[in-house]
């Protein structure tokens, strides 16, 4: 499917590279041949965002379509759109875009720009819709949608500047990190869609409506990266194989901190700016910390929160990268808060502390929320920064505590505690020894200690829980027969949970997983158990859903930290303490 630019590229191959054999000839045909199609990926994720099919464009453009350059430009068109779900709205989003242009370049230009004005379009009307909007909840989602509307265009954004900066050398690289993006984006309009449950009113059915196509030209994108990838996989081309990987620390790490970046004690934290509630430091609360914080900084900004309750609502904007919080520990340093959704607050506003600026890094704190378990959705801590590490931090909660959003994450030494739902969302997110701790609910709940929500099947997404424990808090243990427990239950239809070499205790039900409703997921879901003990660990009575997978040593592999969120490159480097492949119990 990549190889119609076969007769131009494949002279250029043969002036470059010079003659070899016929099968290695061949196979650097194929590469330059996918080095363009490339660029015409890279259109299809520029336009992933467009809200609507521009349906009232001029099709003036048509009358030239006899020409070389339209045919030529149609031909890439079809077959870059061959292994998408949604194909027509593939082909016409990209011939709208393309125009008379055939320059790649040119192409992406168009693409993106069509895609953004279509997108500010949109989130004009969702303005509008706002404040026509009488239903409360109805314009909080609205008013949500625009702010992860633009996190959508963000993400296809940062996939735009790395392709500007391509490396042929590092193609699988980026390949991984516009599936990461991709799904993000994926997933932020899934969540604005979600927002409109229970709310009045058709101001719901008119986003939907205009994210339809939104959302079927995503899932495009990411189909095709998905089959770039593979083919590159599986052609073994030498340049375009995964680098090697090394301990070399990313950029943004200084060098002074390299490998004990996280070591420090109290006595030794060399920090930017200290935040106390005595006032012994520059500042009394977190907020006023942050506005210190360097925009957009290229190298770490440390914030030691000195020993405190911290009674805030407090978010890690996108600007905000690369930002450390470092605590005197997770019950002496807690940022507490007490929204939920049975207070009239959107599930996605609920969140204690909101960290969305990538390279962010927690140690020794506590996030909190307090509204309690009769309150529905509350959640403690809500996480979309990618390669986000949080080391020796409780996140404690009753339903929803801790939202893994989007994107990449790692969490060690950490307790999470809840009710239902206890760790969810649509991240790459990956537990080492950490301890889940299920709570007591209110009359008639049962618990669930995960609910993933991968909503496309070619999306990297999942929860991993390697080398962890799972435990009951003593007050549930005496109703754990009227209100059980179990592993999980799919958030969306491809919801991916793999837990291994984690003690289960025996709260857990013998059926393990439990279902959303009716059987919604249950032979789309990935969920698997792998070489686990403890009580709760039988797999003998578990549900049998086609959903429920047995994995093997070799595939279990590919949910260990080094391979499924590539944590070689990123949190070996952090001095933070890291299992790279199985774990040994």
């Amino acid at each position: 499917m990549f190889f119609f630019l076969g007769q131009k590229r494949a002279a250029q191959s043969k002036m470059a590279y010079g003659d070899h054999s016929e099968n290695s000839g061949r196979k650097k045909r194929i590469l330059i041949i996918s080095c363009s199609s490339l660029v015409l990926v890279a259109m299809v994720v520029a336009v992933a965002v467009s809200v609507n099919n521009n349906k009232d464009s001029s099709s003036d453009s048509s009358k030239a379509g006899q020409s070389t350059e339209i045919k030529a430009s149609m031909k890439a068109i079809n077959a870059i759109c061959q292994p998408t779900d949604y194909r027509q709205t593939c082909v016409d989003s990209l011939s709208k875009a393309a125009g008379n242009d055939t320059d790649p370049k040119e192409l992406i230009k168009v693409g993106f720009t069509v895609a953004m004005e279509q997108i500010k379009n949109a989130m004009k009307k969702s303005v509008v819709l706002q404040e026509l909007e009488k239903d409360l909840r109805s314009k909080q989602a609205l008013r949500n949608c625009h702010v992860l509307m633009d996190s959508a265009v963000s993400e296809l954004y940062s996939s735009f500047d790395q392709l500007g900066q391509l490396d042929l050398s590092k193609v699988d690289e980026l390949m991984t990190d516009l599936k990461v993006w991709l799904s993000a984006a994926i997933t932020y309009q899934q969540t604005c869609m979600d927002g409109f449950e229970n709310t009045t009113g058709n101001a719901g059915e008119k986003m939907r409506q205009a994210l339809n196509t939104s959302s079927q030209i995503t899932s495009n994108g990411l189909a095709i990266v998905t089959g770039f990838s593979t083919m590159l996989t599986t052609l073994e081309i030498p340049l375009f194989n995964r680098r090697l990987l090394t301990d070399d620390p990313p950029s943004w790490v200084r060098p002074d901190q390299r490998r004990h970046l996280l070591a420090a004690t109290q006595g030794t934290i060399k920090a930017d700016i200290v935040v106390a509630k005595d006032g012994s430091g520059a500042y009394r609360s977190i907020n006023a910390a942050l506005h210190h914080i360097p925009l957009n900084g290229t190298r770490q900004f440390v914030i030691y929160i000195k020993e405190g309750i911290y009674n805030e609502i407090v978010h890690i904007n996108s600007s905000m990268t690369h930002v450390i919080l470092i605590g005197d520990g997770p019950t002496k340093t807690k940022i507490t808060g007490s929204k939920s959704f049975a207070d009239g607050v959107p599930t996605f506003n609920t969140a204690t502390v909101a960290v969305i600026g990538d390279g962010f890094i927690a140690k020794d704190i506590g996030f909190e929320n307090t509204a309690g378990p009769g309150k529905h959705q509350a959640v403690a801590l809500r996480v979309q920064s990618d390669a986000s590490i949080f080391h020796n931090c409780h996140i404690d909660g009753y339903q929803a505590s801790l939202y893994t959003h989007t994107k990449r994450q790692f969490y060690r030494d950490c307790v999470v505690s809840g009710t239902i739902d206890i760790i969810w969302g649509n991240a790459l997110a990956l537990f080492q020894n950490c301890k889940i701790v299920v709570r007591k609910p209110i009359d008639d709940q049962k618990c669930t200690v995960t609910a993933q929500a991968r909503k496309d099947k070619r999306e990297p997404t999942g929860i991993v829980l390697q080398g962890c424990t799972i435990s009951a808090d003593k007050a549930l243990i005496p109703i754990k027969a009227t209100n059980p427990s179990y592993l999980g239950r799919p958030a969306k239809e491809f919801s991916r949970t793999i837990i291994m070499n984690t003690v289960i205790d025996g709260f857990i039900n013998e059926n393990g997983w439990a279902p959303w409703f009716g059987t919604y997921g249950i032979d789309t879901c990935f969920y698997a158990e792998y070489a686990n003990t403890g009580p709760g660990a039988v797999l003998t009575k578990r549900v049998e859903w086609k959903g429920i997978k047995t994995l093997t040593t070799d595939q279990v592999l590919e949910y260990t930290p080094a391979k499924f969120i590539g944590g070689d490159t990123w949190v070996k480097s952090s001095g933070v303490p890291y299992t790279s492949g199985m774990w040994t119990m």
